[in-house]
């Protein structure tokens, strides 16, 4: 978030508490510390609505004789790590699960949560991240490593569908429309996604999958329309396959008779 909005972080599970805005770290990073194994969200990108705080599961290899105060974590920054823009709310992360402790290497699973609500998340936050990680040493002091593990944070889609008429006559024309609409982080509303080619897909009665049928364009609003012929029963939904600051989305189905 445009300013590192913070809570407390927490070891094995227990809830977080706000604790304010933080500005620039005041403690020098440190060395004697070395991160390695990040991962976080799976490797997929993290898909932000207008109302639920998202959580993103991490996972994170230390290795550090150090003594430290709290933390370590990992998390999505912008600009420089540590002085930058950091994009969480609240992080619950595990205790050390020792790996070598001989070496000091612990392994840490975590939690990191997002707020679309927070004064601080806007739609400019929707895009290309990074991942640090941190960890916070006994005398106010820390290190921080980057990971340079790209990120994106995207704006989540929703998206409607309705083909008539139904039942239908085999050969006669189908009519399916639909809207696309896209979270706006601003105002916390869905609105219409214009321009955005999104696929018309279809699954014969009996089959397992969707496939493509045609493409249609949405309008200003996110309107969705176009037209296919019947040939079978089945079912219709529209698919929009995302880009780097909006989710991929699809539609529930409709399913069709065709006579």
């Amino acid at each position: 978030m445009k300013k590192t909005v913070r809570r407390a972080v927490v070891a094995g599970g227990a809830a977080a508490v706000f604790t304010g805005v933080a500005a620039v770290p005041a403690g020098a990073a440190e060395g004697g510390v070395a991160f390695s194994r990040v991962t976080m969200n799976g490797g997929k990108p993290i898909v932000v609505g207008v109302k639920e705080e998202v959580m993103v599961p991490g996972t994170f290899r230390m290795t550090t004789k150090l003594k430290y105060d709290y933390g370590p974590t990992a998390f999505p920054y912008r600009g420089k790590p540590g002085y930058g823009d950091e994009l969480w709310n609240a992080i619950e992360g595990s205790d050390c699960k020792v790996v070598n402790k001989a070496k000091g290497i612990c392994d840490f699973e975590q939690r990191l949560y997002i707020d679309p609500r927070h004064l601080d998340f806007g739609n400019e936050d929707a895009g290309a991240w990074k991942t640090a990680a941190r960890v916070h040493l006994a005398g106010d002091a820390y290190d921080i490593d980057d990971e340079n593990l790209p990120l994106w944070v995207q704006r989540a889609t929703r998206l409607t569908v309705n083909a008539s008429p139904e039942p239908v006559t085999k050969g006669r024309t189908i009519t399916v429309t639909g809207k696309i609409t896209r979270a706006n982080w601003d105002t916390h509303t869905y609105q219409g996604y214009a321009g955005r080619s999104v696929s018309l897909q279809f699954k014969a009665a009996g089959s397992a999958s969707y496939k493509t049928v045609k493409k249609a364009t949405s309008g200003k609003s996110g309107a969705l329309k176009t037209t296919v012929k019947a040939t079978v029963p089945g079912t219709w939904r529209w698919t929009y396959h995302g880009n780097t600051t909006s989710g991929a989305k699809s539609s529930s189905g409709d399913h069709v008779a065709v006579r």
